[in-house]
């Protein structure tokens, strides 16, 4: 598991969020997907594309997921990915609600085996979805902490308030580890001809799942940013750290990636969600 970050004495108590997914200018469909939900020990509500909600008597989970497989089977995959999350989650709940800390070190791992397995099994008996799988980046947000967990090329970046752009998940691929390693920049790991290669997926033909599992406390103004990698093919870390700083106001933040994201590039799928931790009121 990832070390936790920050002080976790943390008055971050509510939070707001802005999500967003568009099919770029090249592809017909989008295999893309985002899920925004917040639950208690009694149900799941699914959330709008903008949104603000207290942290006292729900969990909040956000998740973007990018398709693999061809057709409509990458889509397939992805919204099987999300969905997966609303049958597994809110058991969690009953933990927190008795005083306990959520076992998101048990949770997660068993959301991730049973998206999985369940990819694993339909490539199996439908021909049609052999070699679909998909990447999932997953943020669970709690009172002052974020539970997260990776597989993929997708991404979760970090701004914590008045600190700089960190990138939390690990890119599953061998450009990321040389990246990850200072072994290439940022400038050689976009234009390396092996960039869109991943070792790590759900499904599509993987025997093993291992995803990156962490924790991070949260303060009041720190922000968080879900992103597929069709925003990060068309910006780069800097860009999206100068979009995270934007004061909210009616516009979504996460319309302003996206849609700086597909003009710069637009060659795939886009999709961003953005998440602020504000004090309750």
């Amino acid at each position: 598991m990832e070390s936790a970050l920050n002080d976790p004495t943390s008055t971050a108590s509510a939070l707001r969020w802005w999500g967003l997914t568009h099919p770029g200018k090249v592809r017909a469909n989008n295999e893309d997907a985002f899920l925004a939900v917040a639950f208690d020990r009694a149900e799941v509500r699914f959330l709008g594309k903008v949104g603000a909600g207290s942290l006292v008597a729900a969990d909040y989970v956000f998740a973007v997921s990018d398709g693999m497989g061809g057709a409509k089977s990458g889509e397939f995959a992805s919204r099987i990915a999300v969905d997966k999350i609303t049958q597994l989650l809110p058991r969690s709940f009953r933990a927190r609600a008795q005083g306990r800390a959520p076992d998101f070190q048990d949770v997660l791992p068993e959301l991730y085996s049973a998206i999985h397995r369940e990819l694993g099994e339909l490539a199996r008996c439908y021909e049609e979805c052999a070699g679909m799988g998909a990447t999932l980046t997953l943020a669970w947000c709690a009172p002052g902490w974020l539970y997260f967990a990776h597989i993929g090329d997708s991404r979760l970046y970090y701004l914590p308030a008045g600190g700089e752009l960190r990138q939390l998940s690990h890119d599953d691929s061998h450009v990321g580890w040389l990246r990850r390693n200072g072994k290439i920049s940022e400038r050689e790991a976009r234009t390396h001809p092996r960039r869109n290669v991943i070792n790590k997926a759900l499904g599509g033909g993987h025997q093993f799942v291992d995803p990156q599992i962490g924790a991070v406390s949260c303060q009041e103004g720190d922000r968080f940013l879900l992103v597929t990698d069709g925003v990060t093919d068309g910006l780069w870390d800097r860009h999206l750290e100068e979009l995270l700083r934007v004061p909210a106001g009616e516009e979504s933040l996460a319309q302003q990636i996206v849609e700086e994201a597909v003009e710069r590039s637009g060659r795939d799928n886009a999709t961003a969600v953005v998440l602020e931790m504000v004090a309750g009121g």
